[in-house]
């Protein structure tokens, strides 16, 4: 197999940054170095891209839908066509297809279809199951009908019908059998997130979270007498907090706390994205619930924020226009955050080894060129 070979770009590594550098590949990095150690090789496929950034390919654990489809559609075609759009639009290289509070019916069908997906389109790396365990109280856009306590045998009948790919799962951990609950997604390579949730900094002290969903978003909020799951989570170290940089879901001021308190190495960036994203302004659909998408925003009838039609790219850039952050930086909380969390081994980095999944922008930060195990894909606007 002929080796492609990317000359002259700055390449962020995930590690380092190479100012002139070049990376060789087939599907897997085989070597990335700066220009002055390259040696060719025969059959190598060399181009020269100056005044190139290359950035390691986005993962976004928080996804619903987008180009008009949604996990939770259950249709195997179209969950891989909205993972392949989402790749070629916005460099999602590695995708966590994430349901929502709905019947078991749905979700069986909807686990049954990420299966199938998943194994047509290996940018579909895992699931993340938002509800139905969470409260009413912090239920957002999630419809209450359908919420219920944490259940083990159900979590983990909607594991198997995954394939076991369940990665990430947003529950209340205040919530009665939370501990079994979180037990079981310990032991079986599950990320207990709390999310929608209104628990009090004493409950969460003693749960088992790891992982925060959409920090400040639908949960108990951070106050003066009671810090809440906001403040939990600004607290707590190991916990990891995901970002949704679109300007509406928070505010620049308070993601900029959030970069400042929680450090680059424990934010996520994800989108959050429902089917609407990448589609006209209209009326559109999420969990059964009509949703009016107008000015970037997603809400539902009563004004709730329903999701986001956020594109990864923009909270790419936003982040760094919110906060006053590196590119460095920004790829920390696009990809290598993620891959280091998750346990992606072949994820997060342009190092030897790892797949290779990359994102080539030019200098004022619009993506040109994503790179999904090797094979360059272009925007399918």
């Amino acid at each position: 197999m002929c080796a492609k070979v990317l000359k002259h770009v700055v390449i962020y590594t995930g590690e380092e940054k190479i100012q002139d550098g070049y990376v060789r590949f087939t599907n897997k990095i085989l070597d990335v170095g700066p220009v002055a150690d390259y040696h060719a090789q025969a059959g190598d496929e060399v181009e020269i891209l100056r005044d190139r950034i290359l950035v390691p390919g986005f993962i976004d654990v928080h996804a619903h839908g987008g180009y008009g489809f949604d996990a939770m559609d259950g249709d195997p075609e179209q969950i891989a066509t909205m993972a392949h759009k989402m790749m070629t639009n916005e460099g999602v290289t590695t995708l966590f297809a994430t349901t929502m509070t709905q019947s078991n019916d749905n979700i069986d069908h909807a686990m049954a279809g990420v299966k199938v997906a998943a194994e047509k389109n290996p940018v579909i790396q895992g699931v993340h199951l938002e509800g139905p365990f969470i409260s009413a109280t912090f239920k957002g856009a999630q419809p209450e009908q359908f919420i219920k306590d944490p259940n083990v045998e159900l979590l983990a009948h909607w594991n198997e019908l995954s394939g076991n790919r369940v990665k990430l799962i947003t529950y209340a951990p205040e919530d009665e059998g939370a501990q079994a609950f979180e037990d079981y997604c310990l032991s079986h390579g599950i990320v207990p997130s709390v999310g929608h949730s209104n628990a009090t900094r004493e409950q969460l002290l003693h749960s088992k979270a790891t992982h925060v969903t959409h920090l400040y978003n639908a949960q108990r909020e951070f106050k003066h007498r009671e810090p809440g799951v906001t403040g939990h989570a600004m607290l707590e170290n190991n916990m990891y907090a995901e970002l949704i940089c679109d300007g509406f879901h928070i505010v620049p001021d308070m993601i900029k706390l959030a970069y400042e308190q929680k450090g680059v190495d424990r934010i996520e960036l994800v989108t959050d994205s429902m089917r609407s994203k990448g589609m006209p302004e209209g009326e559109s659909e999420l969990g059964g619930q009509k949703v009016f998408v107008k000015d970037k925003q997603a809400r539902l009838a009563d004004g709730t924020l329903a999701g986001s039609v956020l594109q990864f790219p923009d909270a790419f850039v936003n982040i760094m226009r919110f906060t006053g952050c590196s590119i460095a930086d920004a790829v920390q909380m696009s990809s290598v955050n993620q891959a280091n969390e998750f346990g992606l081994e072949h994820k997060g980095y342009i190092l030897p080894g790892k797949d290779a999944d990359m994102n080539l922008f030019d200098g004022a930060l619009n993506l040109k060129t994503t790179y999904s195990f090797g094979q360059a894909f272009h925007a399918e606007k």
